[in-house]
C-alpha cells in the first residue's frame, strides 16, 4: 500500500500481502436484509414473552456478540446506556432496519470528528475485505436464508484459508459450551502460520491521532480477539450442538433456501437446498479449519490519516483462565446478576457521581481504537452481510 514512511521508531511501513491478488479472491455474498444478528423485523409477527434479563431482551435469538463482551469489560455502564439508548432505535422489533443502519452515516453529526472517524474506521474495514472478497448480491427470504448467509460464508473462508492461507470477515457462530451461551462475531483477518499450519487471528484497528494506544486499549483489544479464538476452539473441539442451533435462533431446520442460495452454494462447489443440508456442510468445514494459534494473536492499529503507518502492532499469547474470568464478569451484567459498574477512575472534582467520569473516559480512551467503539460493533451487526 503507498504512503510515506515516518522515521520515527513506534512506526513502520506495512508490507503488501503477496497472496492477495485477483486470482485470491473468494465470492463474498452480501443481502439487503440485516444479519442474523440484526434481523429483529423477522420476529415482529411472533408473540413474545416479557424479558426477565439485558440478555434475553437485547440479544434473544441473536446471540450475544464478541464486541458485547469487550464494549462490556470497557465500561459496563456505558454499555447499558447504549442499549437503553438504541433501544427504539435498533433493538426494537419494530424498527426499520435499514434506517438503523443509516444512522451512522446520515446522523446530524458529519461534521462531527468523532463521526468522521467512525466513517473512516468502517470504510478501512471495507477496504481491507474487498482486497480478498468479491461481494456477490443475494436476495434473502427468511431467518433461516439469513443464517445461510453467515454459514456458507464461513465455509467460503475456511477453503479460502486452507488454500490461499489468508482470508478477512470470518462470520463465526459458536456454542461457548462452559457458559453455555451462543455467541456470534466476525473476525477482520485469518492467516495461515507458515510453519505450523495452525491459524493466526489478526484485529485491524483504527485512530484518529498518530499515538500508540494504552494499555486500557490494547487489554480490551486483546479481549475481543481472544473471544474469537475461544468460540473458534470450541468449533474445532467439540461437535456442533445441532438441536440447540436450531430452538435458540428459532430456525427451520428443512426450509428451502432462495434461490440466489441456492446458486450461491453451487459457485461454492457443494449443493444445498434446505438450511439443514448448509449446516452439515458448516460442520465439516469447522472440523476442516485450523486450530487458532496459542501464543500469536495479533492486534493492528492503523493511522486513519495514512493507512500504510501502522501506529503499533500488538503480539500476544492466548490466556484461557483469564478470559474466561472475563465473560464470566460480562455474563453477571448481561444476566443481571450485579449491578452495572463505572469505569474505575477517579471522580473529577464536584462529580455527583460516577456518570461523568465514564463520559469523560470514554471520551479520553475509546475501545475500538477509533472515533467512539462503535465500527467493530457494526461489523458485526451490519445490515449487509457476506454470505459466501
Amino acid at each position: 500500500m503507498a504512503g510515506s514512511s515516518s522515521k520515527t521508531p513506534r512506526f513502520f511501513k506495512t508490507k503488501s500481502i503477496d497472496s492477495v491478488s485477483a486470482k485470491a479472491k473468494r465470492s463474498l455474498f452480501t443481502s439487503p436484509e440485516p444479519d442474523i444478528e440484526d434481523y429483529g423485523h423477522f420476529f415482529a409477527s411472533k408473540k413474545k414473552k416479557v424479558a426477565d434479563t439485558l440478555l434475553e431482551k437485547y440479544r434473544n435469538k441473536r446471540g450475544l456478540f464478541v464486541t458485547d463482551v469487550s464494549k462490556t469489560e470497557w465500561c459496563q455502564k456505558q454499555m447499558e446506556f447504549s442499549l437503553f439508548f438504541d433501544d427504539e432505535e435498533c433493538n426494537n422489533n419494530n424498527s426499520d432496519d435499514k434506517e438503523c443502519f443509516s444512522f451512522v452515516y446520515e446522523g446530524t453529526g458529519k461534521n462531527n470528528n468523532h463521526y468522521q472517524a467512525m466513517k473512516a474506521g468502517i470504510d478501512r474495514h471495507v477496504e481491507l475485505r474487498n482486497e480478498v472478497l468479491k461481494p456477490v448480491r443475494v436476495e434473502v427470504k427468511s431467518r433461516e436464508d439469513c443464517m445461510a448467509v453467515k454459514l456458507v460464508n464461513f465455509i467460503n473462508g475456511v477453503n479460502q484459508l486452507l488454500f490461499e492461507g489468508l482470508t478477512r470477515e470470518l462470520p463465526i457462530v459458536s456454542f461457548a459450551f462452559e457458559q453455555g451461551i451462543w455467541m456470534v462475531g466476525r473476525i477482520d483477518e485469518v492467516r495461515m502460520h507458515s510453519t505450523d499450519h495452525k491459524a493466526i487471528l489478526v484485529e485491524t484497528k483504527t485512530r484518529i491521532s498518530d499515538t500508540v494506544p494504552s494499555e486500557s486499549q490494547k487489554r480490551n483489544g486483546r479481549i475481543q480477539l481472544m473471544c474469537y479464538k475461544y468460540l473458534l476452539d470450541n468449533l474445532v473441539s467439540n461437535p456442533f450442538p445441532l438441536r440447540e442451533f436450531y430452538h435458540y435462533f428459532d430456525l427451520e431446520p428443512q426450509r428451502a433456501l432462495c434461490e440466489d442460495l441456492k446458486k450461491a452454494c453451487c459457485c461454492s462447489g457443494f449443493n444445498a437446498v434446505t438450511l439443514n443440508e448448509v449446516v452439515l456442510c458448516y460442520q465439516t468445514a469447522c472440523k476442516m479449519m485450523p486450530r487458532a494459534h496459542d501464543d500469536e494473536l495479533v492486534l493492528r492499529y492503523e493511522s486513519q490519516r495514512d493507512k500504510s503507518v501502522v501506529l503499533d502492532e500488538d503480539k500476544f499469547a492466548y490466556n484461557c483462565g483469564w478470559l474466561k474470568g472475563e465473560i464470566s464478569k460480562c455474563l453477571q451484567f448481561w444476566l443481571q446478576q450485579r449491578e452495572a459498574s463505572f469505569v474505575a477512575t477517579k471522580l473529577p472534582e464536584g462529580s455527583a457521581d460516577g456518570t461523568a467520569a465514564c463520559l469523560k473516559e470514554a471520551q479520553m480512551e475509546l475501545p475500538e481504537g477509533s472515533a467512539d467503539g462503535t465500527a467493530a460493533s457494526l461489523k458485526e451487526a451490519q445490515m449487509e452481510l457476506p454470505l459466501v
